[in-house]
C-alpha cells in the first residue's frame, strides 16, 4: 500500500531554500512553507498543481468555489478541515495499489499478457533512443512508489500519442493494438499558470472560482476520477466530456496499470483512455491561451478557439498580447476577437481591480510540451516565466499594457533589419543561405531578453505610456546597433568589396558599408532619429 494523502511524494522546494518531499496532506497543511512544487521536469510541477487544485475544488462537497470562500482561504489560511474530511471519505482510492488504484485501471491487461518497462511513462526517457538521456542503471527499469505516483499523474496529463496496449475489454483495439488518439490534454495546451511567493497563494492565485464568470462547470457533474464509478471500460465511457476544470485537470487519457516487486514499480501498462479534443475548451480551461481558428470555425460551423501552444525557443514576452485582457484585435472575417487570454489573468485582473493582492506585479510560468513524429514522442519541453505588473491587467491602464505589445513589435521589427543586415553582409561576402539571418535573429533576441523583462517591470500605475515606449525605443536601438557593428567588424575584407547580386530582378552591388547603411537607415525608420543622436555622440 501506498496512500498518496499520507505519503511523502511530492518534490517540493521550501521557502528557506532547501528541497524534499510531502503528502498530499503536507502539501496543503504546509503551503505556507513551500515556495513551489519542484518536479523532475516543469510538465510534473504543472500536472501536480492542477491535480491540487481539483482536489481545493471539491473540498466543498459538490458546492462551487465562491468569492467569500476564495477571500477566506486567502487571507486566513486553506480550508485544512475540509481538505482532510475529504481525504478520509476518498482515503481508499488515493492508494497506488489499492482496489482502485488512484489514476489506473486495476485489472488493465492485454489479450498477450504483456507488460511494458517503466520508461512508458517516464516524459523525458526516449523509448526510440535510450543512449541519449541521464537516466541509466535502475532509473531506467524501475521506480520508487514516489518517483512512480508523480510520473503516473505527469502521464495523465501530458502522454505522446502513438499506438499503445491494446486493453481487453476496448472495442477500439484492432490486431491487439491501441491506435492513436491524440496527446494527453494537458499535452494539447500552452499551458500557464500564476506563481506567488509561496505555494499557498500559487494556489489561491489559479483557483479560478466557478461564479467569477470565467468558466463554466456543473459542480454536482464535474468530480475527478476517483469519485466516479463509472466503469473504467472504455466501451462504456463513450461521449464522456468534462464538466468542468476538476475533470480537466485530472482528465484520464490513458488507462495505466503500475506492476510492484517489493517496494519498486517495476513496469505498466499503458493503453488508450478517454479522447478529447480541445475545440472551444477555454469554457473549463483556464490555464492556456487561445486563438481564432478560421478552419475550425468552418468546420464546425460556429466559432471555434484552440488552445494557443507555445512556440518552442521563444521567449514568453515575444507574445505578451495573447497573455493580457483587451489586447487581442478583432478577426476581419468574423468580427469576433483574434483571440481569449488565459482565464487565470482574468481572474487576476478581478483581484487586481478588487485591491486584494498586495504585490505590485505576478510571476507567470509557461509549459509546454513540444511533440514530434505524429505526436508520438516528445521532441522538447517549453519552460519560461515573466514577471508582469499587475497595473496592466487594469481596464484604465490598456494603453500602458499596449505599450507592452508595441514593444514586442518592434523588437520584432529591429531584429529583422539585423537579419537582413546579417544576409546583406554574408551574400557581399559570397555566401548564401539562411544561417546567417538565423543565427543573428537568435543573438538579437538573446540580447533584447533582458532588457525587454526590465523594462516590462517599470510599467508601473502612474508611469507615462509615451515616456515608456520612448525608453524602450532607446534601449532596443542600442542593443541592435551594437550587435550591429559587431557584425561589420567581423564581416572580413571580401564583404568590403563586395559584389554583384540579382535579387527580385533586380542587380545591385552589396559591400559592408552599403549593407551597414541600409541597417542603421531602417532602425532610424523603426527607433527614431535618437540612433543619429547616438552615433554622432
Amino acid at each position: 500500500m501506498f496512500g498518496l494523502t499520507a505519503e511523502p511524494w511530492i518534490l517540493v522546494r521550501f521557502t528557506d531554500g532547501s528541497s524534499g518531499e510531502v503528502s498530499l496532506q503536507d502539501a496543503f497543511r504546509r503551503a505556507r512553507e513551500i515556495r513551489e512544487i519542484d518536479g523532475e521536469t516543469p510538465t510534473q510541477s504543472f500536472a501536480i498543481l492542477r491535480l491540487l487544485l481539483a482536489i481545493l475544488y471539491r473540498t466543498l462537497a459538490g458546492e462551487p468555489v465562491e468569492w467569500d470562500h476564495w477571500i477566506r482561504w486567502y487571507r486566513e489560511g486553506l480550508p485544512l478541515q475540509s481538505i482532510d474530511a475529504y481525504f478520509n471519505e476518498f482515503a481508499d482510492r488515493f492508494d497506488l495499489f489499492g482496489a482502485r488504484p488512484f489514476m489506473q485501471v486495476a485489472d488493465l491487461a492485454t489479450a498477450s499478457g504483456e507488460m511494458k518497462d517503466v520508461g512508458a511513462i517516464i516524459l523525458d526517457l526516449p523509448s526510440n533512443n535510450r543512449l541519449f538521456t541521464n537516466r541509466a542503471g535502475s532509473g531506467a527499469l524501475d521506480l520508487s512508489f514516489a518517483e512512480a505516483a508523480r510520473w503516473l499523474v505527469n502521464a495523465q496529463a501530458f502522454d505522446p500519442s502513438g499506438i499503445k496496449s491494446g486493453a481487453v475489454g476496448d472495442r477500439r483495439v484492432k490486431g491487439g493494438k491501441g491506435y492513436p488518439i491524440g496527446v494527453a490534454w494537458d499535452g494539447l495546451l500552452g499551458g500557464v499558470y500564476a506563481v506567488g511567493n509561496c505555494l499557498h497563494e500559487t494556489l489561491m492565485m489559479n483557483l479560478v472560482p466557478v461564479t467569477a464568470g470565467i468558466i463554466t462547470a456543473d459542480t454536482d457533474a464535474d468530480i475527478p476520477p476517483w469519485e466516479d464509478d463509472t466503469s473504467d471500460t472504455a466501451a462504456e465511457r463513450d461521449g464522456l466530456i468534462p464538466q468542468g476544470p476538476v475533470r480537466l485537470y485530472t482528465w484520464q487519457s490513458r488507462r495505466i496499470r503500475l506492476f510492484r516487486s517489493g517496494d519498486r514499480v517495476v513496469g505498466c501498462l499503458v493503453a488508450n483512455g478517454d479522447k478529447l479534443t480541445p475545440q472551444n475548451g477555454f469554457v473549463h480551461e483556464p490555464m492556456s491561451a487561445w486563438r481564432f481558428s478560421d478552419p475550425q470555425t468552418k468546420k464546425a460551423k460556429q466559432t471555434t478557439y484552440m488552445p494557443r501552444e507555445h512556440v518552442p525557443g521563444r521567449a514568453l514576452w515575444r507574445g505578451i498580447a495573447a497573455l493580457l485582457p483587451g489586447l487581442a484585435p478583432v478577426d476581419p472575417k468574423t468580427g469576433v476577437p483574434s483571440g481569449k487570454p488565459p482565464g487565470v489573468i482574468d481572474w487576476l485582473a478581478q483581484l487586481e481591480e478588487a485591491g486584494v493582492l498586495g504585490s505590485a506585479s505576478f510571476r507567470l510560468r509557461a509549459v509546454g510540451v513540444v511533440y514530434g513524429s505524429n505526436n508520438s514522442v516528445v521532441d522538447d519541453i517549453v519552460a519560461d516565466e515573466v514577471s508582469i505588473p499587475l497595473t496592466l491587467l487594469r481596464q484604465t491602464d490598456r494603453v500602458l499594457a499596449a505599450q507592452a505589445d508595441e514593444a514586442v513589435r518592434l523588437a520584432d521589427e529591429g531584429v529583422r533589419h539585423l537579419r537582413n543586415l546579417a544576409d546583406n553582409l554574408a551574400r557581399a561576402a559570397g555566401g548564401e543561405g539562411d544561417g546567417p539571418r538565423l543565427r543573428a535573429a537568435d543573438i538579437a533576441y538573446s540580447a533584447l531578453d533582458l532588457p525587454y523583462r526590465q523594462w516590462l517591470t517599470t510599467l508601473q500605475p502612474g508611469r507615462d505610456p509615451l515616456e515608456a515606449i520612448t525608453e524602450w525605443k532607446g534601449t532596443a536601438s542600442s542593443v541592435l546597433r551594437r550587435l550591429g557593428a559587431q557584425l561589420v567588424a567581423d564581416a572580413g575584407p571580401t564583404a568590403w568589396v563586395g559584389r554583384e547580386v540579382t535579387r527580385t530582378g533586380r542587380t545591385e552591388l552589396i559591400t559592408t558599408p552599403r549593407a551597414e547603411g541600409w541597417f542603421l537607415r531602417s532602425l532610424t525608420r523603426t527607433f527614431g532619429t535618437q540612433d543619429r543622436k547616438e552615433q554622432v555622440a
